[in-house]
């Protein structure tokens, strides 16, 4: 850090802060289905990625169409729905298809949920050749805010923000005062006893699956505004979003909104003084030390089996 006033450290610190706001969205997003499914359901759902990829390429071929039709800056708002459908319904085939034969088999399920990240993998190579694809972004998405002559930040990661307080909002409001929340944590905390009082603990969990992918599928979305999209992106991120939803307590929402803001300012600000390699091997180093003094996570929820 050497050469840097002090005025100079602290636009650099803002300004990665803000640039590190789009990367927390995201993985708030991919993590916040990833904890719904992993924290709520148990099942290591190692495809998770995909349904991001599922709704990025969604995204994009609605993009194609807003083109044609000259309807590009009103097209993305519609995306973010759905991709969020397109995604929930694969993941709802998912479910009935594979994971509802698997549960309570931890390591047949991770094997089985990559086999079919391998084969969306090959899927999408196939529909959308290996080539990285980006979607035609808004006009009203592009440029920048400067609040001072300094720092200069992204109109698309503002957007991206927005959308992440405004879908977490909704997952827990959902969680904790909609009806069908309810059955769902009563399912978590005590499976037995919540189909004894009439729960349909299949439906929920059909639902609680679909719905952790209908949530990736957005992450997908509002991923086409901060960089391109191949087969394999999905994959990229996946190791990530296991990670911060481990660090925050795997059933536990706050935990994992608390430390995706963590991961994701830590890499963007290490990122500026040294590699991004270097800047993630010290946030693992991190994360991997906070879980041995503490294993249960950042905010642990007390479940009874």
């Amino acid at each position: 850090m050497e050469g840097y006033t002090a005025s100079e450290l602290m636009s650099i610190v803002a300004m990665q802060g803000f640039a590190g706001i789009s990367l927390f969205s995201v993985l708030l997003l991919m993590a916040l289905g990833l904890a719904i499914i992993f924290g709520q359901m148990g099942v290591i759902n190692m495809a998770h990625g995909e349904f991001m990829t599922i709704g990025a390429y969604t995204t994009f071929l609605l993009s194609s169409m807003a083109g044609e039709f000259g309807l590009v800056d009103y097209y993305f708002p519609v995306a973010i729905i759905v991709s969020f459908l397109v995604a929930f319904g694969v993941g709802y085939l998912t479910e009935w298809a594979l994971i509802r034969h698997l549960y309570a088999r931890p390591l047949d399920t991770l094997l089985a949920t990559w086999g079919l990240s391998l084969m969306l993998q090959q899927i999408f190579r196939t529909v959308f050749g290996a080539r990285e694809v980006s979607p035609a972004m808004p006009g009203w998405l592009q440029g920048s805010w400067q609040p001072t002559d300094a720092i200069d930040i992204p109109i698309n990661g503002l957007f991206v923000l927005g959308l992440t307080v405004l879908l977490t909002t909704a997952v827990l409001y959902y969680l904790y005062k909609s009806r069908s929340g309810v059955k769902m944590r009563a399912t978590t905390q005590n499976r037995m006893m919540a189909g004894a009082v009439g729960i349909n603990t299949k439906r929920v969990d059909r639902f609680t699956f679909a719905l952790g992918c209908g949530i990736a599928g957005v992450a997908g979305a509002a991923f086409t505004t901060i960089a391109s999209t191949g087969p394999t992106t999905g994959s990229l991120y996946i190791v990530d979003t296991f990670m911060v939803v481990v660090f925050g307590g795997a059933a536990s929402l706050f935990g994992t909104i608390a430390s995706a803001f963590a991961i994701a300012e830590a890499q963007s600000i290490m990122e500026f003084f040294m590699s991004g390699s270097m800047a993630k091997v010290l946030t693992l180093l991190f994360v991997v030390g906070v879980l041995m003094i503490r294993p249960e996570g950042l905010f642990s929820v007390k479940v009874r089996k």
